[in-house]
């Protein structure tokens, strides 16, 4: 069953509709470096937290993909839009990749933001039983070198103490039952009979999903695009802002 997710909307209110889905571990204030650019072409911004996540509620867990995704999918009936553009990181492109698949009727465009379609499942249970043990502080800690390259960390302290506690202030049990839909995720397979005009970005120097991982995913999709961007590690939508925010304009654009 779905959840009613937080969100907040910004922009005009009758411009095409861009919906934000950000990492696991994170929440909606991630996508500060697009919404002044998106809302000042004209698009109406919805930023979403996933469940367990921010502001949404957070069931038990575990959840699976289909949860997450069917949440998306009761987020714009709510808000009344027949079709968005999605623009998703890492979870958020998963929840893409299975909108794509499942629900790409509702769907403009994607664009589909330093992801994979598929990673070891032993990764995210071993995750998930250290963050029940040592609790969502020691995630914030280790998070940020797969999150930022050295470079970025180190001019930019006030960044670095921003998103580490934005990391820390995650509920735990919703963490932990994301790691659950990460590790049980399967659209892999179905990549081939997505239709939705795709952009796949990754980021140069991202340790959690390569640039490999985006190359897999934009040759599987018909007629998808693929670019590198960096530096920038895993959240290059805040690293690389100034090169990734021209791509996803230029393809809501071409999809409006």
């Amino acid at each position: 069953m779905s959840v009613s997710v937080n969100f907040v909307a910004e922009g005009p209110e009758d411009g095409p509709v861009v919906v934000l889905s950000g990492s696991i571990g994170s929440d909606l204030r991630m996508w500060e470096a697009q919404v002044g650019p998106l809302t000042s072409a004209g698009y109406r911004v919805v930023r979403v937290d996933h469940r367990g996540h921010g502001g949404s509620p957070v069931p038990e867990g575990p959840y699976r993909l289909a949860d997450l995704g069917g949440d998306a999918v009761g987020l714009l009936d709510r808000l009344g839009v027949e079709r968005a553009h999605w623009v998703g990181l890492s979870l958020g492109g998963m929840v893409g990749m299975w909108l794509g698949e499942n629900a790409g009727e509702r769907l403009a465009s994607l664009t589909l933001c330093c992801t994979a379609a598929e990673l070891p499942p032993v990764n995210w249970a071993d995750r998930a039983r250290i963050v029940r043990e040592k609790g969502m502080g020691w995630l914030a800690e280790t998070s940020m070198n797969r999150w930022f390259t050295a470079g970025w960390q180190r001019d930019n302290p006030e960044g670095v103490r921003y998103f580490s506690a934005m990391v820390a202030s995650q509920p735990i049990e919703g963490y932990v039952s994301c790691c659950a839909a990460i590790e049980t995720m399967d659209i892999a397979a179905g990549l081939g009979g997505i239709t939705t005009p795709t952009l796949v970005i990754s980021g140069a120097d991202d340790p959690a999903t390569t640039p490999e991982d985006g190359r897999r995913i934009a040759a599987a999709i018909p007629g998808a695009r693929f670019e590198i961007v960096g530096p920038g590690a895993h959240l290059a939508t805040t690293e690389a802002a100034a090169q990734v925010n021209p791509l996803i304009l230029e393809h809501v654009k071409e999809n409006s």
